[in-house]
């Protein structure tokens, strides 16, 4: 991917702790500001990050994050559907195991103790109602418990507990940085301001938001047809559910984030805030990946060319 170097600063080397939101597909955006931060000077010694955040954080921190993305870009709907493994309980709708198997193909069962940099996989403890920071033990388990989105993924069991997605109750986990002794804390918000004209700003295909729509309007009926072949007798039940449910609980649980998210930021605010617009993509628009990569590496460019010194 070719990126716009104009406007940048010159390398600094400034050490930085990166503190990676939660988002679903709009994490995305993380790829493009490490790369801007990378091709800066930055150097990233930290990472914190709640769901998608955690993921994204701890591919780089494994230095997987380039085949990440080039397998996400192929990843056809077919593809995407044979990793679905179909829980159908009260605690959720997959239960995750393939998805994450995948995983474990780019992260292995390295330990988050013996990464290079420092790293933090944000979760949610459901039954103590607290938050969970994640800093030894298995990295893919850290992120399984951190990305359970609810409704979604079912909830994780891990040391005991059972954990839930980080963004329930930090979606900006900056908390777990304050010890760092790095130059900057750099916090990623997927819950931005919204913005006009977004597709046309971002330089989008004009095309983008139709063909999204479509994608997403396919990719449900494909799993509705895939859940019937599971399901077997139950296909009934599946082709009479309203997929409804599932799209409000994505947009209540993305406004409850971003209501969290403010507000985190307002009592903890970092050095440097990277906003990316919450209408950027929705929740489960992963087929956005190039455009929210660039916005990534754009909205970076715009924080860190701006910031005091830089």
């Amino acid at each position: 991917m070719n990126h716009p170097i104009k406007d940048t600063p010159q390398p600094n080397n400034k050490t930085v702790s990166l503190v990676l939101g939660s988002g679903g597909a709009r994490g995305l955006a993380h790829i493009g500001v490490i790369r801007w931060l990378e091709e800066n000077g930055y150097k990233i010694c930290s990472i914190s990050g709640a769901s998608m955040g955690a993921l994204i954080g701890g591919l780089y921190a494994t230095q997987q994050l380039d085949e990440y993305e080039n397998w996400l870009k192929h990843l056809s709907k077919t593809e995407l559907l044979s990793l679905i493994d179909v829980a159908w309980d009260s605690s959720g709708l997959i239960k995750g195991e393939k998805l994450f198997n995948k995983l474990a193909d780019f992260l292995g069962d390295v330990h988050i103790e013996d990464l290079d940099i420092s790293y933090t996989a944000v979760a949610t403890d459901i039954d103590n109602e607290k938050e969970v920071w994640l800093q030894s033990g298995l990295l893919l388990k850290a992120i399984r418990s951190s990305i359970s989105l609810p409704m979604i993924f079912t909830p994780f069991k891990y040391h005991d507990m059972t954990l839930i997605d980080g963004g329930v109750l930090n979606p900006v986990p900056i908390a777990p940085t304050f010890s760092d002794k790095t130059d900057l804390i750099i916090a990623v918000n997927l819950g931005g301001k919204p913005q006009q004209n977004l597709y046309e700003t971002s330089a989008a295909d004009p095309q983008t938001l139709s063909e999204s729509s479509a994608w997403l309007s396919g990719l449900t009926e494909s799993v509705k047809e895939f859940l019937a072949d599971k399901l077997g007798q139950q296909k009934n039940k599946v082709a009479g559910l309203d997929w409804n449910v599932f799209n409000i609980n994505n947009r209540a649980f993305d406004i409850m984030q971003n209501t969290i998210a403010r507000q985190k930021l307002a009592s903890y605010p970092p050095d440097i805030t990277i906003n990316i617009p919450r209408n950027a993509c929705g929740m489960l628009e992963f087929n956005q990946i190039d455009r929210m990569v660039k916005m990534g590496y754009e909205q970076a460019g715009k924080a860190l060319s701006t910031r005091p010194g830089a």
